[in-house]
Formats: C-alpha cells, sequence, structure tokens
C-alpha cells in the first residue's frame, strides 16, 4: 500500500513539472535520453545552447524566438517561469494556436529547446448573408477585415460590433449578427468569415415627453429636435380629446362640451405636427446632437440656467421606442449692462450700435456670438475691426454680475495692431495656371488684411467653374510679432469643359443633330506648347466655344466664340469675338413638294466685345460694350420686309452694366445677379436722305434703326440654415422701339417671342433675328400678339413689349463635382405684346410644374420639366388652357 501510494505522489509531481513545457492541447513527447537527467523535484539551471522552432509556414522562426525573450545564452531554470512566461508571450500576440516548449537535448549544463507551433489560419475572403447588395458595398467600407491578416477572437468581436454599430447609425438598433469561420477549400490553412445578419425592422420613435417645461410648449421643443421625430399620429379625435381634458378637465365632465373655433384652431398651432417627409427612426448621434439643440434653443429665450436633468429611452414594443425628457428650465434673464473694456479705435457707441443689444432685451448668448464673431446677415464686432487690418484682434464677453433676472456683460476687447499681407500661396492647381487665380485674388502682398477680401475672393474663385465652389479655402498663418499674415489659398479643380451632343430624326427634313465643344479654361498661348496639353492647352481661362446644329437641309447654324478675360493681362479688361452663320430652309410659294425648299433666310453676325470690372459703387458691378455687325439674305421669303428677295443689314452697339453677388454658378444659393442692357443702332432716317414717303420696301428696310431695352434680375434666398432649400425669384422685361416711329415703324427683326422651353424655335424660319424667351406650360413661340401673319406682309412676328415673372423652390439631390443635381418646383407668369398701346403689366399667362436640372462638367445643364398652362394660348387648338406641357432643355437659361 505505501508503495502504491509513493507511485502516485511520484507521479503527480512529474505532472505538475511536465505542466510547464505545454500550454493548450500540446501533445506529450517521449522523453529523449538528455531529459532522464532532469530532476522534475529539484530545478536545474541551465545554458541555452539553441532554440529550434517547428511548425511554421508563414511566420518567421527568429521573429517568433524572439517574441518568447529567450535567446541562446541565457541562463534558466528547468523546470522554471521562463519557460512558462515564454508560452504566454507567444500566445499574447494571437499569432499562434498550440504551443510546446520542448527539451531537445542536454549537453553538460547546456540545454537545447524546440518550440513546436501550429499557426493561427489567415482570413482569405468574407461575405455576407440577409442583406442586399446595396447595403453590402457601404459595409465592407466600415469593416477592417483585410485578407491575409490571422483570424483572432478579437477580429471576430470586432467585425461583429462594428457591423452592428453601422446599422445602429441606420435605425436597426435591433440587428443580430452571427459570424461563423469556414474552411477554404482551395487554402488548407485559409479561413472565410460567414457574416450573416438580421437587421430585423428599424427602431422607430413612437412618442416623445417632456416633464418640467413651463414656459416651452411640447410642441415648440419638439419642433427644435431637427433628427429626432415622432411617428406621425393620425388620430387627430384622439389627440383633440386628450388636449380637452388636459386644459379643461372641468367642462370635460360635461359631455355637452362643444370645443370652439378658437381652442381649436390653439390646438391645431399647438399640437399637431405630422412628420410625414421627416424620418422618425432612433440614431443615437442625431438624437445627441438634438439634446444640445434643446438647451440651445432655451439659452437663446434667455433661460441661460436650462439643462436636461435626464433622459430616457425605452422600449415601447418590439420596434418603436418612447422617449422622456426631464428638463429644468430655470428664470428668464435679461440684458442688463453692457460694459465696453479695452477698446480704443472704436468708441463705445460705435461697438454698441453694431452690437445692437439693448438693456432690457432677452439675454442670449448666441446673439452674443452671431454680433461679435460672425454676422452672416450684417456687420459684426469682430468684422468691423478685422475689415480695418486688426487681424489680432479678439474680444471675451464675461458675465461680470448676475442681479435678479438681470445680467452685466463686459465685453473686452484685445485690439492689437493692424496686419498687412505678407505672402499669398496657392495649392491645388494643376491645369490652371497660377497668375489665373492670382488675377483674382483681393488679398494682394503688402495690402491691409481686410477680412471681406477673404470673402470676395473666395466668391470670385468659386464664380470661375474652374475649381469645387465648397473645396474653396484659405489658410491664415500671422506673424504677430512681425504684424504680418501668410494666406494660403487652398483650391479643388473640376472639370468644366462641355460637350453638347444630341441626335433625332426631324421628320420630312431628316436627321436632327447638335455638337457643341466649350473649353472654358483655354490657353491660345499654349497650343505651339504640346507638353501643356492636358490633353487641350489649357490653364489661362479663356473661353473657346464651338457649336453646330444641323436639321437636313431646313436649318444649319454655326458659331464660334472666343473670349479673353484679361486683356493684357493686367487689368481686368475682357476681350470677346463671336461668329454665327445661320441658314434656315422651307417650301416657300411655288414649291413642287416638301423637299423642295425654295425658300430661304440667311443670317450672319460678327461681333466684338470689350468688357471690364468695376470697383463702384461696388466690386460685384462690370460693364460691357459690343459692336455687331448682321446682315440677312431673303429668298423667296415674307418676313415683314416688304420683299422676298433682298437683303437687309444691321450694324448695332450694345452697353450692358451689371451685378452678380451669386456664391455659385452651378447650384445658387445666396447672392443677386442683375443686368440692364441697352442695344441701338444709328438713326439712318435722320441722315440718309430717303423720302420714306416714296422710297420701295427694299430701300427702306436694308438699314434696320431700332433701339431695344432689356432687363434681368434674380435673386436667391436660402431658406435653411445650411443654403440647400433655396427660392429663386426673378423678373425680366424687354423693349423694342423705334427713333421715328412715322417713318420706319418696328421691324421684324429682334422682336420676341415667348413660350416654351426657350430653346425650340431654330428649326423655324419665322424666329431667326427674334429674341426666344421660355415661358414653361405654354408651346414653343406661341405667346405672340394678335397680329401673327405670316403671309399678310403688314403684319410681323414677334412682340416689341414682354414681361416675364417667377419663382423656383430648389433642392439639391448632389452638389459633388461630378454632378449637380437638384429638384424644383416654380410658378412664372408672362406675356408678349405687338404694340405699347396694349401692353398691361398685369395681364400674364400663368403656370406652374415641377422638374429636375442636372450639370455634368461634360454636357453642361440639363432641363427637365413638366408644367400646366392656366390660360388659354394665343395660337393654336389646345382648348380652353395650354394644359400639361413638358420641357427639355440644354444650357443656362438667362431669361
Amino acid at each position: 500500500m505505501k508503495r502504491v501510494l509513493f507511485l502516485i505522489i511520484l507521479l503527480s509531481v512529474a505532472a505538475n513539472s511536465w505542466a510547464q513545457f505545454r500550454k493548450r492541447g500540446g501533445t506529450p513527447t517521449t522523453a529523449g535520453p538528455s531529459e532522464n537527467n532532469l530532476n522534475y523535484a529539484n530545478p536545474a539551471e541551465y545554458t541555452i545552447g539553441g532554440i529550434e522552432v517547428t511548425g511554421l509556414n508563414v511566420l518567421d522562426k527568429n521573429a517568433m524566438v524572439s517574441l518568447t525573450g529567450l535567446k541562446v545564452g541565457d541562463k534558466i531554470k528547468i523546470p522554471g517561469d521562463a519557460i512558462s512566461s515564454a508560452i504566454r508571450s507567444l500566445w499574447k500576440h494571437g499569432l499562434v494556436g498550440d504551443v510546446t516548449i520542448k527539451v531537445d537535448r542536454i549537453e553538460g549544463q547546456t540545454v537545447f529547446l524546440n518550440i513546436a507551433l501550429s499557426e493561427r489560419p489567415r482570413l482569405t475572403g468574407f461575405y455576407f448573408t440577409g442583406i442586399s447588395k446595396g447595403k453590402e458595398s457601404g459595409l465592407k467600407d466600415e469593416l477592417k477585415l483585410i485578407r491575409g491578416k490571422i483570424v483572432t477572437d478579437a477580429m471576430v468581436r470586432n467585425t461583429e460590433s462594428a457591423v452592428k454599430k453601422y446599422f445602429v447609425k441606420k435605425g436597426f438598433l435591433n440587428t443580430v449578427v452571427k459570424i461563423t469561420q469556414q474552411s477554404d477549400t482551395l487554402n488548407k490553412d485559409g479561413i472565410r468569415l460567414k457574416i450573416a445578419i438580421n437587421t430585423k425592422s428599424k427602431v422607430k420613435i413612437n412618442h416623445i415627453s417632456f416633464v418640467g417645461n413651463e414656459a416651452m410648449s411640447d410642441a415648440t421643443l419638439k419642433k427644435k429636435l431637427k433628427k429626432t421625430h415622432e411617428r406621425p399620429h393620425f388620430s387627430l379625435h384622439r389627440t383633440l380629446l386628450n388636449y380637452i381634458v388636459r386644459v379643461k378637465p372641468k367642462e370635460f365632465i360635461d359631455s355637452s362640451y362643444v370645443v370652439s373655433k378658437k381652442e381649436l384652431k390653439e390646438f391645431m398651432a399647438d399640437n399637431v405636427k405630422l412628420n410625414i417627409f421627416s424620418g422618425s427612426k432612433f440614431i443615437k448621434a442625431d438624437y445627441e446632437e438634438d439634446k444640445k439643440k434643446l438647451i440651445a434653443f432655451y439659452n437663446t429665450k434667455g433661460y441661460r440656467d436650462a439643462e436636461i436633468i435626464s433622459d430616457s429611452v425605452y422600449a415601447h414594443n418590439e420596434n418603436t421606442i418612447n422617449v422622456d425628457f426631464v428638463v429644468s428650465e430655470g428664470p428668464k434673464y435679461y440684458f442688463r449692462n453692457i460694459i465696453w473694456t479695452g477698446n480704443y479705435i472704436y468708441s463705445d457707441k460705435q461697438l454698441s450700435a453694431v452690437l445692437a443689444i439693448n438693456k432690457g432685451d432677452v439675454f442670449n448668448r448666441e446673439l452674443i456670438e452671431k454680433t461679435t464673431q460672425f454676422n452672416p446677415k450684417g456687420l459684426d464686432i469682430s468684422g468691423l475691426y478685422m475689415d480695418d487690418g486688426y487681424l489680432f484682434f479678439r474680444i471675451n464677453p464675461v458675465e461680470i454680475a448676475v442681479a435678479g433676472d438681470s445680467i452685466d456683460v463686459e465685453m473686452r476687447i484685445f485690439e492689437g495692431e493692424q496686419a498687412t499681407i505678407n505672402e499669398v500661396t496657392i495649392t491645388g492647381n494643376q491645369r490652371t495656371s497660377d497668375h489665373v487665380i492670382r488675377r483674382e485674388l483681393s488679398t494682394v502682398p503688402g495690402q491691409k488684411f481686410r477680412r471681406s477680401d477673404i470673402i470676395r475672393t473666395q466668391q470670385r474663385l468659386g464664380q470661375l467653374g474652374y475649381f469645387a465652389p465648397d473645396k474653396i479655402g484659405q489658410n491664415l498663418a500671422p506673424n504677430p510679432q512681425k504684424g504680418t499674415v501668410d494666406i494660403e489659398w487652398q483650391v479643388e479643380e473640376q472639370s468644366n469643359d462641355q460637350v453638347e451632343l444630341s441626335g433625332g430624326w426631324g421628320g420630312y427634313y431628316g436627321f436632327v443633330g447638335t455638337l457643341g465643344l466649350t473649353f472654358n479654361n483655354f490657353s491660345l498661348r499654349n497650343i505651339p506648347h504640346l507638353k501643356n496639353w492636358k490633353p487641350l492647352p489649357v490653364g489661362d481661362g479663356q473661353r473657346l466655344s464651338l457649336r453646330m446644329q444641323a436639321n437636313g437641309r431646313s436649318f444649319q447654324s454655326y458659331s464660334f466664340s472666343f473670349t479673353e478675360p484679361w486683356l493684357g493681362g493686367r487689368k481686368p479688361h475682357s476681350l470677346s469675338v463671336s461668329y454665327v452663320r445661320s441658314l434656315s430652309r422651307y417650301a416657300g410659294a411655288g414649291a413642287t413638294s416638301y423637299n423642295d425648299l425654295n425658300s430661304m433666310l440667311k443670317a450672319d453676325n460678327i461681333t466684338v466685345g470689350l468688357g471690364r470690372m468695376l470697383e463702384w459703387p461696388d466690386n460685384y458691378f462690370s460693364l460691357t460694350n459690343s459692336l455687331s455687325y448682321a446682315v440677312y439674305s431673303l429668298k423667296n421669303i415674307n418676313y415683314g420686309l416688304g420683299c422676298t428677295t433682298c437683303k437687309s443689314y444691321a450694324l448695332t452697339f450694345n452697353t450692358t452694366i451689371s451685378r452678380n453677388s451669386i456664391d455659385n454658378q452651378m447650384y445658387p444659393s445666396s447672392g443677386s445677379s442683375v443686368s440692364l442692357s441697352l442695344t441701338l443702332t444709328p438713326p439712318y432716317s435722320s441722315f440718309n436722305g430717303i423720302d420714306y414717303a416714296t422710297a420701295s420696301a427694299e430701300d427702306k428696310n436694308k438699314w434696320q434703326e431700332y433701339h431695344k431695352w432689356m432687363f434681368d434680375a434674380k435673386y436667391y434666398l436660402p431658406l435653411d440654415s445650411k443654403k440647400k432649400l433655396v427660392l429663386e425669384a426673378k423678373a425680366h422685361f424687354g423693349f423694342l422701339g423705334a427713333y421715328n416711329k412715322a417713318k420706319t415703324g418696328i421691324g421684324p427683326f429682334e422682336r420676341f417671342v415667348l413660350g416654351g422651353s426657350g430653346l425650340a424655335g431654330g428649326f423655324n424660319s419665322f424666329v431667326l433675328g427674334k429674341e426666344i424667351i421660355g415661358l414653361r406650360g405654354y408651346q414653343d413661340n406661341q405667346i405672340t400678339p394678335p397680329t401673327y401673319a405670316v403671309g399678310n406682309s403688314t403684319s410681323q412676328q414677334g412682340g416689341v413689349v414682354y414681361e416675364k415673372m417667377g419663382l423656383e423652390l430648389r433642392y439639391p439631390v448632389t452638389t459633388g463635382n461630378a454632378a449637380t443635381i437638384y429638384g424644383l418646383v416654380f410658378t412664372e407668369a408672362g406675356n408678349n405684346w405687338g404694340t405699347y398701346e396694349n401692353f398691361n403689366p398685369f395681364s400674364m399667362y400663368k403656370s406652374a410644374g415641377f422638374g429636375a436640372r442636372i450639370f455634368m462638367p461634360a454636357f453642361g445643364l440639363i432641363g427637365l420639366n413638366w408644367a400646366y398652362g392656366f390660360d388659354p394660348v394665343p395660337l393654336g387648338s389646345r382648348g380652353p388652357v395650354s394644359g400639361s406641357q413638358f420641357h427639355f432643355t440644354i444650357g443656362q437659361q438667362i431669361r
């Protein structure tokens, strides 16, 4: 019995000692002859003579030995802590599976070790189940799964957590994720992860309630939660009863109680807010942001001590939650005394006038920040100083006294020295030359720093169209010791060259096609330098446009234009040259068939213009003057000249003054655009010696004689803080007159033709030489005076007075570099009169509709519209009203 007990004790000691060599499922090895010399009851010290590593496929042997902390030459005890520590170190890094450290042999006091490892599998791929392909693409960007990485438990847990967080952000709070490791049949050491996802239904907010709010109603506070909304509740009757019970419990006991109209109106204003178009899903990040906005709203109303004491989010049912807020409003505070200190440049009275806060006004921290730092709607204290060069200016509003419900605020000012611009650099421009950007800068080295110059420069760079407006930024590097500032302008280029390509079948006249090329950042001087072609000669900000349009033989038009915006390169004086030839044919009198195009109107026009930027009244103004020469050739066509085969010439001078302060050419969200244009011909009838009473019609109309006035105005008003929802208001007027109406009258050219898209008149002979104005909801060119009659030589097509007004509400889908897309709803009205006697500005053809605009740099602006005309069309037979119309446009429409 004693021998058996001794044997059990001996085996136990041996097993405990042997455990120091093994870890997690290591397979015991048969001890070699040298291991018989080990005494596990009395550890001995040995010197490591060598370390071998077995079982590796990918991992580096030396790296594994290094991780153990064991080195050849180290002295260790066997059995001892060094072996256990080495095993733990290998496991800690998660690179291996099973680990066994064995004694290979012992030579005297030298031991040789063998580390037997099994590597962890590596990730060869992963896939999802339970979600759509569209959701997969976005989810893959969130995960940090890299093929070839070792699959560890931590990797699996982190992946599961990342998937859940991704869907929680999108309102799927109950998402379930299960990850399964699968062997890769093509790679024996590889693992594929199957990520099974069940998003379940989106968790939405059933009800939001407030406790502790007395000054603000529940409905008012709910409106301030911009992204945290209740589900729409349509049980108006039940809600109204609850409202009555709450505000008039005693009266409700009487079953005959009737709600008055006043009470019903108050209820509707205070309680009914159906968030039909607003999501009610719960997103944690938006919820936390909305809580801050709630307190900020209280602060704007004088409740500076307002706080959310607690908030609870709890399940209402499987798919909805309730949110409860407990708020403490605190007392309402008012401004008392505002004290200025540290100001020497401006007096207390001047600063108080800019601050525009009076004693007794409701205390508002947001208002203080706005009027001292940046006020988008007017002047602020910071702007007052910085526009005078005081870049180092600082202002610190401090509440110095609170007496009851009144607060004294001390405005502590540090004015500093005026700063001078030292160095201006530009980064991000690869195609556009530096001098093109520098000539637009209002921030010039050596000048005094002004914040208004920074704002103006950013706007001017955005208007060029070469750079993404939202990516234009500046980096200010002030140097208070020297009193200077360096400015780095940062831009991101975007392509704004355009290709216009369209085609279709034109009935009797064959193929209808348009090809247009517009290069908006052209460089004439780089044409001979092929190394500067990217892929065309670009970089100098010049504009080159080529366009061809044809409808078989019936209509052809060719145009060329070139603009140099900075003639000479020193001042913003522009030079433009253009040439247009248009040719329209049709089967006229004496034609034998539709294909016998025996009537023709040809127009050739060349124009040279000079323009310049103005500094007065402000630097948003520009003035452009141009001289044009046009020849109209008629062949077998009655155009109202009194002759069917003849020529008419026009020498015109145009002057246009305009002001443009819009912030973005593609999607304007603020600013305005106003222009007034006057076109004049010489008053030939005053000096040409022609007796108009006896002269032939051809002699009377050989040289055109008229004056033409055009006015266009657009204003953009952002309706939200992010400037996405934008209202465009516009008004357009045109007047055409004669110097001596008794002699010459108003000829057929330059008259106004109204209706449709404003583009579709090109294939009609009778709209060449006319001003085409779009009016959605009506057919092309159909809003014309009643005297319209092609066959009557005494009548003219087109009006001499027109007006058009409209409102358009826009919201963007995307405003990225690749494309700008926005939807719109609109209403507009306009009319066209043949005589000034018939002009009535209150008699207009009205329409409304909706549409979309798509701008792609390569193709320009494309417009799609559906409109409904509310009035009968003067021409045609569409019934009592114009009715439904679809319109397609290409290019930026001015009017």
